[in-house]
This record gives structure tokens, sequence and C-alpha cells, in this order.
């Protein structure tokens, strides 16, 4: 969960080159961009239409009743498309735990990683900002997962993660992913694509 008293560490300048600085202020920047959102968002459509990944029109008039009402097939369904996680991203972003999403992602971006040098240093940024205990965006998972996930990355490899990346999936299929096919965004998603179609 956010805390207006977490902070990342990016945000400290010390042992960081430059080109890590300006990597970091561009996160921190994106990050107030995303948070300050957060003090006027509701779970509303509208609100949502904010953040997705194209221009809002246009992406509204691209994804199709048939497409939305597909969501709530499967949570793997909505995770596998790119509107569907942005919509489940903006309601995660209501309840203040898009932690969550955030790292199932980390560790789906990371299992695209060919290089040993760089699959390394990923793993412990990944570990440090979502794993650790009191990690930035730490997620919820219980200490036996979390010191399984700590022991593998005394030699990371692209499947050290997945024991903790289940957890979470499946605490956000259980959890979350419910409430938002009953959220009133998704609702409100749904009547405006059929709308569309009138």
């Amino acid at each position: 969960m956010w805390s207006s008293s977490t902070c990342s560490l990016s945000d400290h300048p010390v042992g960081k080159d430059p080109e890590a600085m300006r990597t970091g202020q561009r996160q921190n920047k994106g990050m107030r961009t995303r948070l300050g959102c957060l003090s006027h968002k509701s779970d509303s459509c509208s609100d949502f239409t904010a953040i997705l990944p194209d221009k809002p029109n246009r992406a509204l008039k691209r994804l199709s009743t048939e497409e939305a009402t597909r969501w709530a097939d499967s949570f793997d369904v909505l995770l596998s498309h790119k509107y569907g996680v942005a919509a489940f991203r903006a309601f995660l972003k209501t309840e203040f735990s898009e932690e969550n999403l955030e790292f199932w992602l980390a560790c789906e971006e990371f299992k695209k990683t060919r290089s040993t040098a760089k699959l390394v240093s990923k793993a412990h940024r990944i570990f440090e900002e979502f794993v650790d205990v009191q990690a930035p965006r730490e997620v919820n998972i219980d200490f036996q997962t979390r010191e399984a996930t700590r022991k593998n990355m005394q030699e990371p490899s692209l499947t050290c993660f997945d024991q903790a990346q289940g957890k979470v999936h499946s605490l956000m299929e259980k959890d979350s992913y419910p409430r938002f096919l009953r959220s009133k965004m998704y609702l409100d998603l749904l009547s405006q694509s059929q709308r569309r179609l009138s």
C-alpha cells in the first residue's frame, strides 16, 4: 500500500550515476502525476478514460462491448487485454492497491529478460521494490513465500518470482477482480460501449 512516508530507493541520489538519477526523476514525476489523479478519483468510467493507454475517445471507440464483456469470463482474459489491464489498474488505484498488478506486470516483463547481467539487476530491483519487508510498494504475501523469494535472490533465474507472482495473482483473482466486476467503473464502461452501438 502506498503512503506519504513511503519513498523509493531511486529517491536517494547517493551512489547513483547521472543517467540513473534522470531515470529516477522521470519515474518520480510520473508517479506524482499518477498520484495527483487519486486526490479526485472516483469509481467511475469517466475517471478510467483519463488513463487509457490511447487517447480516451479513440480507445473507447475501439473497445467493443464484446471485449469488455469477455473480461468477466476470467481474470486471465482481463489481464490479456491492454484496455482490461488499464481498467483494472484504474480500479486498483481507487483502492490504493495497484502495487499488486504492478508487481505481476513487472514479473511478466522480467520473464522476457535474455541478458544474464540484466536478469540479476532486474531481479534485485523487483525484490527491493515489491517483495522485501517495508518495500516502497510491498505486496501482500506470506512470510514463507517472501523468504523463499529472498533465497531465490542468491541466484536469480527467470522463475525466481513464480511463487510470489502466483500468490499475488491468486489474491487479485479472488479479491480485487470480483470487486472490479461489480464496480461502477466497469459497469459504466459496459454501458458506454453498449450505448455506442445504439
